[in-house]
């Protein structure tokens, strides 16, 4: 296991943290409390922690066939965009935490991920299930060209789960007319934001946003606008280097790779997904936005949709090409359990760090 203990790397992390970008005080405390609520919150909020402890945990598998990999994937980490035909797609939402990694990294991850999500009454698929799943449709691919997931003539299924009621535009706009507004707003967030507004928008709105559990703590600015009888909306969220770069001690700190993934996965481009420097802007709608397993029908079928992850992340693994062969490969070799044996031990260690975590929060925040 890792010399230090959860408590320890977090605080570590974490002055890391404010030393790439200026810290949301307010939001990082959220962060912990979030953290400290269950597992899976715990998994999402800590990648640093996972990127520490993998090569330990499962270090056959970190010496698989490396790639640009999400690094921070979970069941979670899945929404919908618009193309630039207006078709709806599906697929990763985040890309915070590219970096460089064995491709199992992500695997398992998501794994583990659904696991926890099981644990908390989200997921109600078995394990056993759940490992096949993924790899079916990881394996299916990774072994042809990838396909992305437009949910249009393909995938129907799918797209009525990503347009179900509680995706609706009343209720998502109405929350967002509640976000606190600022009159401060990041230098250069402000110009990207209006840069990223159509002509003619009006009744334009700053304001802030917390959302997701990994990035909190990040600096979020929205601007809320009217357009020709509708409301809309983009958001300028702050990016920082993959917390790789800390877990891992990198000899080459600093350098953000989202956009280098947008431009090689396999994948319908968001047009409104636009990277600059130390920000990522993009679109914010009702079906532009993460979907969590809440949000999911009580009729979806997990062990499908499970199999649509993994397709999923092996488009993302296609970007890197060179790496395509040598990943069939060492599928091939893998034992029949590889994956979950590693989601079990991987799931054992972040659960034990969680109780560490929870035990050192003060008595209300647990």
């Amino acid at each position: 296991m890792a010399e230090t203990s959860i408590v320890d790397a977090t605080r570590s992390f974490e002055r890391w943290l404010a030393a790439n970008t200026k810290v949301v005080k307010a939001d990082l405390d959220f962060k912990h409390e979030q953290m400290a609520a269950d597992p899976f919150r715990f998994m999402r909020g800590t990648y640093y922690r996972w990127a520490q402890l993998f090569p330990e945990i499962c270090p056959e598998l970190a010496r698989a066939p490396s790639l640009l990999a999400v690094g921070d994937l979970h069941v979670e980490n899945f929404g919908t965009w618009r193309d630039a035909e207006g078709r709806l797609v599906w697929g990763v939402n985040d890309f915070d935490e590219v970096h460089r990694v064995a491709y199992t990294n992500d695997l398992v991850r998501l794994a583990v991920s659904a696991r926890l999500a099981i644990r908390t009454g989200t997921l109600r698929i078995t394990q056993k299930e759940l490992c096949r799943a993924i790899l079916s449709g990881y394996s299916a691919g990774i072994g042809g060209a990838g396909r992305p997931m437009v949910l249009a003539e393909y995938d129907r299924w799918l797209r009525l789960q990503a347009l179900n009621e509680l995706r609706d535009p009343v209720g998502y706009w109405a929350k967002m007319d509640k976000l606190p507004q600022t009159r401060t707003v990041a230098p250069g967030a402000d110009k990207l934001l209006a840069q990223a507004l159509p002509k003619g928008a009006e009744q334009v709105a700053l304001k802030r946003r917390r959302a997701g559990v990994g990035s909190l703590g990040h600096q979020r600015f929205v601007a809320v606008a009217r357009w020709r009888g509708g409301a809309i909306a983009r958001e300028a969220k702050a990016l920082v280097p993959p917390s790789s770069d800390w877990a891992l001690k990198s000899p080459d700190p600093g350098r953000i790779l989202y956009q280098e993934m947008l431009d090689h996965a396999v994948r319908c481009p968001d047009p409104m997904l636009q990277v600059h420097q130390r920000w990522v802007v993009r679109r914010l709608a009702p079906d532009c936005s993460r979907i969590e397993l809440t949000m999911l029908t009580a009729k979806v079928d997990e062990e499908k949709l499970l199999r649509a992850m993994g397709h999923e992340t092996a488009n993302v693994h296609q970007g890197t090409r060179a790496a395509v062969a040598l990943i069939r490969a060492d599928l091939a070799r893998q034992p029949p359990d590889w994956l979950p044996a590693a989601s079990r031990k991987m799931e054992k260690a972040l659960v034990a760090d969680w109780k560490v975590w929870r035990a050192s929060r003060p008595k209300s925040s647990a």
